[in-house]
């Protein structure tokens, strides 16, 4: 029985093939990727990890009635998401850099645009949207987190104290993976998992301009 995760991957195949041939992820694998280029990635994590409580506090508060099961679970996702901005200023110090220039600085434009995408989603469409860039961003993690992390590690001779973000989001992140699956195909409503695949193929394409904008 094909479950509607197995369908949320199939339709967004090709938007996440394009988001992982960004050449800076290639680099990153490679280990040929700068200390430059890791902290740039960094700043723009920032600049979107900080929205993630923000969102899902948006989502839940206009879920219908039909879907209080989906804002209990975002109630256990906000315990285990707030302050992981935090981690990510605190990679940026081990990397040497200046960590409060960063929080006082200005987003990129992709990074901006997808943040406001998923706002606008979750204001004027369908609350649900939310979990398209979920989807994105763990899916996205889970591949390529801990590998990256090990390599860049290495190549940069930087401590391991300046990956706790791509750590946390790595092969360490999948039972969280695996509660995300539970909750999608508990989904039931065709405007529902409609969103979700729109939602996700948009922010595969913003998400690889973020990346892109660090090459």
């Amino acid at each position: 029985m094909t479950t509607f995760f197995d369908t949320l991957q199939t339709q967004t195949a090709r938007a996440r093939d394009d988001l992982l041939s960004a050449p800076i992820i290639g680099l990153a694998m490679q280990g040929r990727a700068s200390r430059d280029q890791y902290v740039a990635f960094l700043g723009q994590a920032y600049h979107h990890v900080k929205h993630t409580v923000p969102l899902l506090m948006a989502c839940g508060a206009r879920l219908p009635e039909r879907l209080e099961w989906l804002r209990e679970a975002i109630a256990e996702y906000i315990e285990e998401e707030y302050g992981h901005q935090e981690w990510v200023l605190n990679d940026l110090r081990a990397c040497g850099a200046d960590a409060d220039a960063v929080r006082h600085s200005a987003p990129s434009l992709p990074t901006e645009l997808m943040v406001a995408y998923v706002y606008d989603r979750i204001a004027r469409h369908n609350p649900v949207s939310f979990f398209g860039m979920v989807h994105v961003l763990e899916g996205t993690s889970t591949a390529l987190a801990t590998e990256a992390a090990g390599t860049l590690e290495s190549s940069l001779g930087l401590p391991r104290k300046a990956f706790s973000y791509l750590l946390s989001h790595g092969s360490l992140d999948l039972e969280h993976v695996e509660f995300f699956k539970t909750l999608m195909n508990r989904l039931d409503h065709d405007g529902d998992r409609a969103a979700v695949v729109h939602t996700a193929r948009v922010v595969y394409r913003l998400y690889g301009d973020l990346f892109r904008s660090l090459t």
